[in-house]
């Protein structure tokens, strides 16, 4: 669940008019007479596609902050309306994912717990029956056990023991520009040169330092997340550390720690030592404008790499890309060479510059 915080990602406001046009989704307010499109959606979004998240409080006009619920789609105080609009083109289909709450953690359907059998229904059957009939029930089996996932409570029922489960249904993220760090050139799964172990993932600790994930201290280490990433390099993978638990989405290239919300950059990177020399070589390098006008370089404090972000440009030099650090997200435009704050909307120059 994601408290309610006042973390400056989740203030956000609105604005008076949106483009459709592009967009896979829009999240709006209504106080009765006229929707209204929310700024920054992409953050309501976020956390309303990891399952875990009850809702998010956002700031609404003159400072008054909202509380929208993700379960029931309402706000509170109650005298505003929300509505998530889906925009799709003809034969599209959203990507969903159907999620149970077990002693611990939110799992989706379909998945493999490590030591338990997998549910004989995916996501995509789940919701095929949810398609059919909103109100409806439907029976399926883990091993020798029955289950009834009843639609109209949003609950699964234990047809031995009785035991009754909370069901979410959410959508799988996707950016509406698509240009999320994750999608930056980083080689795909079907890359002749991925193995197993020949990347490190990492995420961006408390200091401003990236820290490898290790077997010792949570449940996975760079090469079992290889491995799930090879398997879905848009999917998620959910694990805990002591009391702790998080969910590492490829998608948006970040960890979310699903009690308190918290977001921290994630990357992946060569694990042949090349990360470890002095300088790039005859790579370009990345630099922003900082206060005062100082030039300074992307780097690991920054939670992103100028070789991370060339990667991006050599895709699509005309395009763009967002990165996050410990409170902020940010959108790289090459086009502009510009960085925006996308909380703030602070922006600034960007240059290339090469070696």
């Amino acid at each position: 669940m994601f408290p309610a915080s006042t973390r400056n990602a989740e203030q956000l406001g609105y604005y008076q008019e949106s483009s459709v046009e592009g967009k896979r989704y829009e999240w709006q307010l209504s106080n009765g007479h006229t929707w209204m499109p929310i700024a920054n959606d992409h953050v309501i979004e976020t956390h309303y596609c990891q399952p875990g998240a009850k809702g998010i409080t956002i700031n609404f006009s003159n400072q008054q902050k909202v509380f929208i619920d993700f379960d029931q789609l309402e706000t509170l105080p109650a005298g505003l309306k929300v509505q998530r609009l889906s925009f799709l083109l003809q034969g599209q289909t959203e990507d969903v994912g159907w999620y149970f709450r077990d002693d611990q953690l939110w799992r989706e359907y379909g998945s493999q717990i490590s030591g338990s059998l997998s549910s004989s229904i995916s996501s995509l059957d789940v919701e095929h029956q949810f398609s059919q009939n909103r109100q409806g029930a439907f029976s399926f089996t883990v091993g020798s056990t029955g289950y009834t996932l009843d639609f109209s409570t949003m609950t699964q029922t234990n047809c031995n023991t009785g035991l009754q489960r909370k069901v979410r249904r959410r959508p799988k993220f996707t950016s509406n520009t698509e240009s999320f760090y994750s999608s930056s050139g980083l080689p795909s799964a079907s890359s002749s040169q991925l193995t197993d172990g020949g990347y490190k993932w990492e995420f961006m600790g408390e200091e401003g330092q990236w820290t490898e994930y290790k077997a010792h201290l949570c449940s996975f280490d760079s090469g079992a997340i290889e491995k799930q990433y090879q398997m879905n390099p848009r999917g998620q993978l959910r694990f805990k550390v002591r009391t702790y638990s998080y969910t590492l989405d490829f998608s948006s290239m970040s960890q979310v720690n699903e009690r308190i919300g918290t977001r921290r950059a994630v990357r992946r990177t060569v694990a042949d030592g090349s990360q470890q020399s002095s300088s790039l070589g005859s790579q370009p390098r990345w630099q922003f404008q900082d206060v005062g006008g100082i030039w300074k370089d992307y780097s690991e404090a920054s939670s992103i790499s100028s070789q991370n972000i060339e990667l991006q440009y050599q895709q699509n030099p005309s395009g763009s890309m967002v990165f996050y650090t410990k409170n902020f997200s940010y959108q790289l435009d090459f086009s502009a060479m510009t960085q925006m704050n996308l909380s703030t909307t602070t922006t600034r120059s960007v240059r290339r510059l090469n070696q």
